[in-house]
């Protein structure tokens, strides 16, 4: 599994229920990369998207711990081993943990690299990611062209590739 996340410097990831900052090359990002994949949220991040529909071209699997009804083509997971037998029918499929904070924080040692939109700022936020550049278990992988540092008006940000190290 690999995780999917927009954070600034402090690796804030939203306020309220909403996205930090929305930038459209982040956004085209994300959506060429998981589009035709698996995406695995919680409820908020669910309720968070336009209309709280699923997205679409993607498989959608809510990880939620409420009875909550969910929409028309989601799946429902109400507990890690629960998604683990869901997952298990999409072996060959890559499978994207898409937050929210809570989420992030239950499927991180699932993930084996995270792809980080980071972006040079800091914002108030109520909601963090991980910070894997303080964790021994990522490192971040170098590798050209990711690194390029990128602009949408005055905020700068940057794509970034982090792995779990090998044990």
């Amino acid at each position: 599994m690999k995780a999917i996340v927009a954070a600034d410097k402090n690796w804030g990831i939203g306020l309220k229920g909403k996205l930090l900052v929305q930038i459209p090359a982040d956004q085209k990002f994300f959506r060429e990369t998981t589009t035709g994949n698996v995406v695995v949220m919680g409820r908020k991040t669910l309720e968070s998207l336009p209309h709280g529909a699923p997205l679409k071209d993607r498989v959608n699997i809510i990880l939620t711990h409420g009875n909550t009804v969910m929409p028309e083509g989601t799946e429902t997971a109400g507990s890690l081993e629960e998604l683990s037998e869901i997952l298990k029918r999409y072996e060959g499929r890559e499978i994207y943990c898409i937050g929210g904070a809570k989420v992030y924080e239950e499927l991180l040692p699932m993930c084996d690299e995270c792809l980080v939109t980071k972006i040079d700022e800091s914002y108030e936020a109520d909601a963090f990611f991980p910070d894997l550049d303080k964790d021994p278990d990522w490192e971040l992988v170098r590798d050209g062209s990711e690194q390029e540092e990128r602009t949408y008006f005055d905020v700068v940000y940057h794509f970034l590739k982090y792995r779990r190290r090998e044990q």
